[in-house]
């Protein structure tokens, strides 16, 4: 009977070493046995896997894309412009043996430490060769290429791979946007004071150029008329010459009945004229002749 228990504990103490011997990879870690602090194996597929029981241990790294967020960095480009830098980047253990020998116990913290000084100055050494416009053009995808391609080349040495850095945000300095804003409100005043410039000029061209089409258009009408005018009283003349020819008495009484017009307008007109004028010659007589004395 006495047997037993001992049988039991055996079984006890197989199972915790079995155990104790056994651990699981994840699909999203890798792994490293290490024994004594110095790295035995290197577990990258994922299950079950062995180590010696309270000899070795394990530690495990994430596998996944991690992310780095960088602090504002200021930079100066080409141009002298200073520029405020916000910066993202991507990033996977790549080696987990070199990894461990570069940060040590630290993980991932100590490798983010050591990570971001080598995107800071991978930003200030391409974006120090190009003008301050070109961070805010088309030609950002290149620059972050280049930054990108400097940071994979300098964290290579921490089993790191760097797989895109991404500028999120490119600003002039607090103590530069007022001053900024001052010369482009002034730029624009002044293309403003052009084009004002521009337009007043096109419009007094438009102005004397209708002013000259006027002109020309009342001196053509004025011509045209006095030209119509002048042949309607040539025909005017004709006619009355023509009546003459044929009438001179009825002319003399058509001549005589336009002159009273002309002469007796409005209600109360006066004339002061002798009585034996031959004005009134059809007043006295229908037939104009003034009768003898």
């Amino acid at each position: 009977m006495k047997k037993l228990p001992i049988i039991g504990g055996v079984a006890i103490a197989g199972v915790f070493l079995l155990l104790s011997s056994v651990f699981v990879v994840d699909e999203r870690e890798k792994a490293l046995v290490l024994q004594f602090g110095q790295v035995r194996t290197v577990v990258e597929t994922p299950g079950l896997a062995w180590k010696i029981p309270f000899i070795q241990e394990v530690v495990k790294y994430d596998d996944r894309i991690l992310s780095l967020d960088t602090e504002p960095l200021e930079v100066t480009p080409a141009d002298d412009r200073r520029l405020v830098v916000d910066a993202f980047a991507r990033y996977r253990i790549s080696d987990v043996r070199q990894f461990r020998q570069a940060v040590g116990t630290g993980g991932i913290g100590a490798a983010e430490e050591k990570l971001e000084p080598i995107l800071n100055a991978a930003l200030r050494d391409v974006l120090g060769t190009v003008p301050s416009n070109a961070v805010l053009s088309e030609d950002r995808v290149g620059l972050m290429s280049r930054i990108r391609d400097q940071a994979i080349a300098r964290s290579i040495n921490l089993g790191l791979e760097v797989i895109d850095v991404r500028i999120k945000r490119a600003d002039l300095p607090d103590q530069n946007l007022a001053a900024t804003f001052d010369r482009m409100q002034a730029e624009r005043e002044r293309e403003a004071a052009d084009e004002r410039a521009r337009g007043k000029e096109a419009a007094q061209r438009v102005r004397a150029d209708a002013d000259r089409q006027a002109l020309v258009t009342v001196s053509t009408a004025q011509r045209d008329s006095n030209i119509i005018r002048g042949e309607a009283d040539a025909e005017s003349n004709r006619i009355y010459a023509e009546a003459y020819g044929r009438d001179a008495e009825f002319f003399q009484f058509y001549r005589s009945l336009s002159a009273y017009e002309q002469s007796l307008q409005g209600q109360n007109s006066s004339m002061v004229l002798s009585p034996d004028s031959p004005f009134f010659d059809y007043f006295t007589n229908p037939l104009g002749s003034t009768p003898a004395q």
